[in-house]
């Protein structure tokens, strides 16, 4: 069987006229498509041109109307140029609205050719091309603000690119008026050519159909000169040592951040001029805020809680110690600051350590403890206001810290200075410096204020002498004392000659009693002038209960001269580490003493003591025999440096020996005391003792110097000549700060674990951002 072929298909008859069909619609949809195309089009150059027209003739009669309104002015004043846009530019322009506007470019001219049938079915459309490159292209955007900006620009056409001879023209005429702005002055209330030129770049803007983007409003992310700002403003330590200055550093922070040209630092003008560390700061700022961080600051560190004035001097007073602890570097300060307060010369920000819960049960009396930094700056105000006769104003700032069981003290955790804004880091008054920067790794003081000064409270030598290996230990403390007093202070004020001789030392007592010791002494004083008993009990000793601070003196004297004392009865009164060893040796001595517990020296139930016995040597300046003075007491001390200021006063009764302590005793429990003088009773006060400290430390003379702009601009340069003496003072600064960054020698040295930076409980108690965070690029 053969296979039968398929027919081919049929391409006359019916087939034809389906085709023919079939063409004749798609042709009637080409043409209504374009048809519709071209009424878009059409509308839109219409609208293109109706907003031209506007915003022309806002323009012109803006010129107009401000020329009108100006006085006379002299020829070749703005006035040329106003009249230069109302005759060159409008006419040409309504050349092109009536060009445009016929019917042979657009409508008329289209629908003709169409209706003719002609072969070919290009639109001309160059009219609307020329509008779109002129008006609403980027590139020609970009032109036209390069044209009205304030400098030449040069300008590179890309080639085969027809440009527009109107804009070319209007183009020519902005240059014209530039270079005759910069000629002449503008006279009178007439807009200058900088307004007119602001004007027409506003409205070439809207011309743009592009929408901005949601993306418009986003901060930029920092750019590798900007990182590399900031690298050079965190290595300021770093470089001072590499003798690097900081007006070449500075200049080196301006010119990589002044590559860029963000709208942040345009709107930072107020900051005053060589503004770029400012305006770094508000662009990092900016970028974080941008990420969604928000740092909830404190009530201790809100701005709008103390106004800083820019016409003052700031003052800051760093310290080791706070209250609830009452010990010395707790509340000297605490007076120094309310007592610098009430000068209008400066305004004063006390630096305490914050300790986390678990430290603050081991220091606070009573297990007291602070859930916030507000709660115990509540604490602490209201504990002064309670001892003050005035409203001091000053405010009070944290950094953290940790207690060290080991030295019985708080140690800092991290860079200190760095809690102490720029803007009032102007002077420094650093309580016990050796211990301030025994592991201080961050700015160096000296470069970050202007005038540091340093009050020694502490004789270190004399309480590590008492541990073992002591003398070893006593040798290595005094050089690294030496070391880093030295490298940080500008001047040391020690309190007594019980304390180490540092460089650039100077003995001088500038701390006072509380006031309310003395009101004390008044009363008492009072009281037997009217016939009343004024003192009914005997002695009495009051200190923290640890063997440095004189136990063991007072128990050898008392053993020793048990026979010259019979019947002779010592209250004591101190809590602290060694209070259980204390009181089982004088038990097993069979020591005639009563034992209570520590409490504040103002108490009700220590006012009727007649004498007061200190028998401690390793005290600087002991603050319980100032306030005993105050109070009219009896004083029965030993013949020692720290006690030389109070030899002067006639209650004190100073002894050498054993023999003479008991004389000592006899003496005073034989007879009254005597009244303070006038002299005497102000020599101990805080006022003063403030100014002895403003004499000795020479802020009188730092404070008089005049201020000017902002205070971290106004700076007192230091000498840029070289010196011996400055350059050992920087190299042992530099070689401090690199063996304290390293982790294994802080260890070895004897420092607490992690205390380099903050710990995470320090971050959320204080709302610091982690030290990763805070330092992300320079880890030094």
């Amino acid at each position: 069987m053969e296979a039968r072929a398929s027919p081919p298909p049929s391409i006359g008859g019916g087939g034809g006229g389906d085709a023919l069909s079939f063409l004749s619609k798609g042709w009637r949809e080409v043409r209504d498509s374009a048809s519709a195309d071209l009424r878009l089009m059409r509308a839109r150059a219409d609208s293109l041109r109706t907003m031209a027209d506007r915003e022309l003739e806002q323009l012109l009669v803006s010129a107009a109307a401000s020329a009108a309104a100006a006085p006379p002015v002299a020829a070749g004043a703005p006035i040329a140029e106003v009249e230069f846009v109302r005759t060159r530019i409008q006419p040409k322009l309504s050349e092109l609205r009536r060009h445009y506007a016929s019917s042979s470019s657009f409508g008329g001219g289209m629908a003709a050719r169409r209706r003719r049938g002609a072969t070919s079915t290009r639109v001309d459309l160059s009219g609307i091309t020329a509008i779109r490159n002129a008006l609403v292209s980027e590139a020609a955007w970009r032109r036209a603000a390069a044209w009205s900006g304030v400098g030449e620009v040069e300008e590179e056409e890309e080639e085969g690119k027809e440009e527009w001879d109107v804009v070319r023209m209007i183009r020519g005429g902005l240059k014209e008026l530039e270079r005759r702005s910069q000629s002449s002055e503008i006279l009178g209330g007439l807009p200058g050519p900088g307004e007119l030129v602001e004007k027409f770049k506003s409205g070439l803007k809207s011309f743009n159909m592009e929408p901005p983007g949601p993306g418009s409003k986003e901060v930029a992310p920092l750019d590798l000169t900007e990182i590399m700002a900031n690298l050079v403003r965190q290595s300021g330590p770093f470089l001072d040592q590499l003798g690097v200055r900081r007006e070449l550093r500075d200049k080196l922070v301006e010119t990589l951040y002044s590559k860029q040209n963000h709208s942040l630092a345009a709107d930072s003008s107020f900051l005053g001029d060589d503004n770029s560390t400012d305006e770094l700061d508000l662009r990092i700022a900016s970028v974080l805020q941008s990420t969604g961080y928000h740092a909830d600051d404190s009530s201790w560190n809100e701005p709008s809680k103390y106004e800083v004035s820019d016409n003052k001097r700031h003052v800051a007073i760093v310290t080791t110690a706070s209250l609830p602890w009452m010990t010395g570097t707790a509340v000297n300060p605490l007076f120094r600051a309310a007592y610098l307060a009430r000068s209008a010369k400066q305004d004063v920000t006390l630096v305490v350590p914050w300790l986390c819960k678990s430290d603050q049960e081991l220091v606070y009396p009573n297990s007291m403890t602070f859930s916030s930094p507000e709660e115990q700056e509540t604490y602490i105000r209201k504990w002064l206001e309670e001892r003050l006769g005035f409203v001091s104003n000053f405010k009070i700032s944290f950094y953290p810290g940790k207690f060290s069981k080991e030295r019985r003290s708080i140690i800092p955790a991290g860079d200190t200075s760095q809690f102490i804004s720029s803007r009032e880091a102007d002077i420094a008054i650093l309580e016990e410096p050796e211990h301030l920067n025994w592991y201080h790794h961050g700015n160096r003081w000296t470069d970050k204020f202007n005038h540091v000064v340093g009050v020694v409270h502490t004789n270190y030598l004399e309480y590590i002498k008492r541990e073992k290996n002591g003398a070893l230990q006593a040798f290595l403390v005094k050089h690294i004392n030496n070391w880093v007093s030295r490298a940080y202070c500008d001047k040391i004020l020690r309190l007594s000659a019980a304390t180490q001789d540092l460089p650039k030392s100077i003995v001088c007592n500038v701390h006072g009693v509380n006031p309310k010791f003395l009101k004390i002494g008044d009363k008492i004083m009072a009281d037997r002038e009217n016939g009343q008993q004024s003192f009914s009990k005997g002695a009495y000793f009051l200190g923290k209960m640890v063997w440095a601070k004189g136990y063991r003196e007072l128990l050898d004297l008392l053993d020793k001269r048990r026979s010259d004392l019979e019947g002779f009865k010592l209250d004591v009164y101190g809590s602290g580490e060694d209070s259980q060893e204390v009181q089982s040796t004088a038990k097993k001595l069979n020591l005639n003493l009563n034992f209570f517990k520590g409490r504040d020296h103002a108490d009700d139930s220590l006012h009727g003591y007649k004498v007061f016995i200190n028998p401690s040597i390793s005290d600087v300046l002991c603050t319980a025999t100032a306030e005993a003075l105050a109070m009219g007491k009896f004083v029965i001390c030993a013949e020692h440096p720290s006690n030389e200021f109070f030899m002067s006063f006639p209650n004190c009764l100073t002894y050498k020996t054993p023999e003479e302590f008991v004389a000592r005793v006899n003496e005073a429990m034989a007879r009254e005391p005597q009244p303070l003088s006038p002299e005497q009773r102000y020599n101990l006060s805080w006022e003063a003792a403030t100014e002895r400290f403003m004499e000795y430390s020479d802020l009188d003379k730092v404070l008089s110097q005049p201020v000017e702009g902002n205070m971290h601009r106004n700076r007192t340069r230091r000498t840029l000549q070289p010196n011996l003496s400055g350059i050992m003072d920087g190299g042992l600064a530099f070689a401090h700060h690199c063996l304290t960054g390293n982790e294994v020698l802080r260890l070895a040295t004897g420092a607490i674990p992690g205390t380099r930076d903050y710990d995470k409980q320090h971050c959320v108690d204080m709302g610091l951002l982690p030290p990763q965070v805070q330092h992300p690029v320079y880890g030094w």
